[in-house]
């Protein structure tokens, strides 16, 4: 099955694309959830990323451990995993290893029997942050794009809700 990537700044489409692409790939699809709802504001971000979703989706929360989470998806499903951007965070916050934790992804990756979707963003193309924790969040995300794309079949970098292909 394909793997695909999609990188992209915030509101660049790269969710929305993602979404499409499973739906086109599967009547039945699994989201897995990154994003924990912290604070109100995320609460409506989340409530507003499920009202987006038509019928056919099931959720799986997994703000930390997505390669097991991928082994929950059901035969038929397709897989999109929104987002690493937030794993990571949570990854970080919690004390993770995030190599370890990318690796694991990684390796789970390539066995995948069904579409799956990752979508992270790019972070690398602003300023370089002020402070040093947010240089090494900025360096960790673009690592950890770095291994996923290297271990995806297919590559878009999405902008204005525009796909750009990278790999495949």
């Amino acid at each position: 099955m394909t793997v695909t990537f999609l990188l992209g700044g915030a509101r660049s489409g790269k969710s929305r694309r993602a979404q499409v692409l499973a739906e086109q790939a599967s009547p039945s699809r699994v989201f897995i959830a990154t994003a924990e709802p912290l604070d109100d504001e995320m609460a409506r971000r989340i409530a507003r990323h499920q009202a987006d979703r038509a019928e056919g989706w099931r959720t799986v929360e997994a703000p930390l451990d997505l390669a097991p989470a991928l082994g929950e998806a059901k035969p038929d499903e397709a897989i999109v995993i929104d987002c690493l951007t937030l794993w990571l965070s949570n990854l970080m916050h919690h004390g993770r290893d995030v190599e370890d934790e990318t690796a694991r992804l990684c390796a789970a990756l390539p066995a995948a029997t069904k579409p799956v979707f990752l979508v992270s963003n790019e972070l690398g193309l602003g300023l370089v942050p002020e402070s040093p924790i947010g240089r090494a969040f900025r360096d960790a995300q673009g690592r950890l794009n770095q291994a996923v794309a290297s271990a995806c079949d297919v590559v878009e970098f999405v902008a204005a809700g525009l796909p750009l292909r990278l790999k495949g």
